[in-house]
């Protein structure tokens, strides 16, 4: 029996924390080769590495929860697997063998099993896979040798205070990412374009940005590093644009909702929208769904309060709660979303 790591589960901040191994796999001569196991927080990478110089780096977010019957649920794993593959393509990078990412991200989950935190703590093993392009070249061109690997890190509930409604705020000033840009893609300059105006809405007691859509600055856009969802005469509204990340998160949340008979509109919503929803949210791997309870313009100066008596809408708080269900184990998995693990 491994031993368990002295760790306080239910305070695990939501960061890195080292675990015993990582797994990686190289792109050579125009092939994948075999996968490699590493105890080694390092990659030795040439210092004009196109990741480094051009930007060829894409990277995925999924879980591992620990469920109600002892055993490992990976939650969405193949849907990861094919976001990355799009990314890749949209920075034309050599894209993943979608079950050569499955195989690895099971690898190392099951390498790091001690890591996995229990059930009832709150806690979940994150899993990042990342994708970085390691050819040297000063010139602007794609990279032929490309390093894939995921390094997994048990991190604590994204709710410290409790499920409840936070305030964000919409700021004109910043955009995330260009009209027809990179911002259906998960690549790291988008997070890094977007950390000014993170850093600035904290600063002003917001939890996060409400972005406008980058070309008009009439429509919704992301929630900082998440989706927005929102209830609107019993309808599930989400914005439809080409410079959002398709969150698997609000993927999922809006098949539940056709599931409990809510309809599902995937839209522009305009600004002014906001005065009529009865719920609305920030959806995501960290979070599931964030309840928002105030949306602060700060160039109209106009609040919409969302969450009148401060709570959590019913909608939100049942999808919440049964997507988190399904990652645990404690009810049915019906869209075989989750791929179990018996160690």
């Amino acid at each position: 029996m491994e031993k368990i790591p002295n760790l306080d589960w239910a305070n695990l901040p939501f960061g890195y924390v080292r675990t015993d191994y990582n797994v990686r796999c190289y792109y050579r001569d125009g092939k994948w080769g075999e996968i490699e196991v590493s105890s080694s927080e390092n990659i030795n990478i040439h210092m004009a590495a196109t990741a480094l110089h051009y930007g060829q780096e894409i990277f995925e977010g999924l879980k591992a929860f620990r469920g109600a019957d002892g055993k490992v649920r990976i939650f969405r794993l193949e849907e990861n697997a094919r976001r990355i593959r799009e990314s890749a393509m949209g920075l034309k990078m050599v894209p993943v063998p979608e079950d050569l990412f499955c195989e690895m991200a099971k690898k190392a989950v099951e390498l790091n099993a001690r890591f996995v935190p229990p059930y009832g703590s709150g806690a979940s093993l994150y899993i990042r896979p990342l994708e970085i392009g390691m050819s040297a070249s000063v010139g602007v061109r794609t990279s032929t040798e490309y390093l894939f690997m995921i390094l997994v890190s048990p991190v604590g509930p994204y709710f410290k205070t409790g499920f409840a409604p936070t305030k964000i705020c919409i700021m004109r000033e910043y955009d995330r990412v260009a009209p027809k840009g990179t911002g259906r893609w998960k690549v790291g300059g988008n997070y890094a374009a977007s950390l000014g105006a993170g850093e600035r809405a904290h600063e002003l007691g917001y939890s996060a940005v409400l972005y406008l859509d980058p070309k008009e600055k009439k429509y919704l856009d992301e929630c900082g590093p998440a989706n927005f969802f929102a209830i609107k005469d019993g309808r599930y509204i989400t914005p439809a644009s080409e410079s959002i990340l398709p969150s698997i998160t609000n993927m999922s949340l809006q098949q539940l909702a056709r599931d409990m008979g809510i309809e599902v509109e995937c839209r522009h919503i305009t600004v002014d929208e906001l005065d009529h929803v009865q719920e609305a949210a920030a959806c995501g791997t960290a979070a599931v769904a964030s309840p928002i309870g105030e949306i602060d313009d700060l160039d109209t100066g106009k609040k919409y309060v969302i969450a009148r008596d401060g709570k959590p809408g019913p909608v939100t708080t049942r999808l919440y709660n049964h997507l988190r269900a399904i990652q645990l184990g404690e009810e049915a998995d019906n869209h075989g979303w989750n791929t179990i693990l018996d160690i």
